[in-house]
């Protein structure tokens, strides 16, 4: 009876394993997945992704669709004041890629060594003493999360006419951390060993801009980044009075202010879809013969820019500075940059590097709208599962596999259960 007992325990067990690693396997691999179009059909899927857009945005949004690095399709939807490409999103983290661009115009100058420790560059703010190596934190390191910071920002921001943190305040423990946020900057894991996302790492390399250039970070970035780009619509400190700038709406469209923020690398980019479409064109020539880089970069410093740095679970997931989301067709990936924000503020921008392909999409009014539909582009663009899809589905992807291993284990017990006492009354 035990033998038994043990036997079907065994096989059932190992039914469970194997059929929870399937369904887990196969949501990574896109079995069962369905693109919005047929690949390659570009005008269904512009018409697709148009339809999801209007059908789910309870506020602002501005969708732009890139084709060898033009815009190809734009969709513009505002529950308020009219949106347009040229209309000021507040996009969150996804001007931690205009950050980390700004960062390599000072590596391609000979002014930051990206493997050097970040003390070498700090003169008004220095880490806190921990119990690991601190000249392990390196300006590297903080484009790819790899720092061992251990802040969880996340910032929320200050609201309009009250004063905010000075950039060394904020550094110590910011005072508009996000809730469940620790907020001060500091080494809590070895550097280097692990991918842990910071907020705070990206306001450390905003005091490492100043420092170095001398200059506030807007106006570094302004002048080294955002003109030269072409990016003339784009700032991290937006003036009271601005024109054209998106109203925020939360989930239940509901008007909400625009914060103001210490954190300008971190989280205060405010941009348009056209500026960002400006960005993703740069990874490729221009129509009249401009370079790759636009003069801003080099070409290998962009392709640098997109080299594994960071693992989660065996996959790659981080550059230096831009999130790698999937494989792409020609050995490289697709890279780009999310933000999100309370009350619904949620960014997304893609770019298949071979190609010059890619997608923006803007919005308020949802808190993972432009995430989702960057992901359905992926999937349709490359036939690969985005990483931040995996994320989202993660819960469900668990739930579903965790039933199938039940019913997989239940069944295959009672089967082996049935042969071997069946074996037994024959024999």
């Amino acid at each position: 009876m035990i033998r038994r007992i043990a036997l079907s325990f065994a096989a059932a067990l190992l039914a469970a394993f194997v059929c929870a690693a399937i369904i887990v396997f196969g949501a990574l691999e896109g079995w069962g997945r369905k693109p919005l179009a047929s690949f390659g059909d570009d005008a269904a899927f512009a018409v697709a992704i148009s339809n999801r857009l209007r059908a789910e945005t309870s506020g602002n949004a501005a969708l732009i669709l890139v084709k060898a690095g033009q815009p190809v399709h734009e969709v513009f939807v505002s529950k308020g004041a009219p949106v347009d490409r040229d209309t000021r999103f507040q996009v969150a983290s996804m001007g931690k890629w205009v950050t980390a661009v700004g960062i390599m115009t000072l590596v391609e100058q000979g002014k930051i060594d990206l493997d050097a420790p970040v003390s070498t560059y700090l003169t008004r703010w220095k880490l806190p003493a921990s119990e690991f190596d601190n000249s392990k934190v390196t300006v590297g390191r903080l484009l790819s999360h790899t720092a061992g910071l251990t802040d969880g920002l996340g910032y929320g921001g200050f609201a309009p006419g009250t004063p905010v943190q000075s950039l060394e305040a904020s550094l110590t423990r910011a005072a508009d951390a996000d809730p469940g946020s620790e907020g001060r900057t500091r080494v809590g894991h070895e550097p280097g060993a692990a991918f842990e996302y910071s907020g705070g790492g990206y306001t450390l390399l905003q005091l490492i801009v100043e420092e170095v250039s001398g200059r506030t970070f807007n106006a570094y970035m302004t002048d080294a980044v955002l003109a030269p780009l072409g990016m003339t619509g784009s700032t991290f400190l937006l003036q009271d009075g601005a024109a054209n700038v998106a109203e925020n709406f939360d989930a239940k469209g509901t008007k909400s202010p625009l914060p103001r923020y210490t954190a300008l690398a971190a989280t205060s980019l405010f941009t348009t879809a056209a500026d960002m479409a400006r960005l993703i064109a740069a990874h490729r020539p221009g129509p009249a013969g401009e370079p790759v880089g636009r003069g801003v970069l080099r070409p290998e410093t962009l392709v640098a820019m997109r080299k594994p740095q960071a693992q989660q679970y065996g996959a790659d997931v981080w550059g230096s500075g831009v999130v790698l989301y999937a494989p792409n067709r020609s050995g490289d990936f697709v890279i780009g940059h999310d933000g999100s924000n309370r009350p619904a503020i949620n960014t997304s921008a893609r770019l298949d590097p071979a190609t010059g392909d890619g997608i923006v999409l803007l919005e308020t009014g949802n808190r993972a709208l432009a995430t989702k539909l960057a992901g359905e582009w992926v999937y349709w663009s490359v036939g690969k599962v985005d990483s931040l899809t995996v994320v989202m589905e993660l819960r469900s992807t668990l739930i579903r596999a965790g039933l199938w291993a039940g019913g997989a284990f239940a069944a295959v017990f009672l089967l082996v259960w049935f042969l071997t006492q069946r074996r037994r009354v024959t024999a």
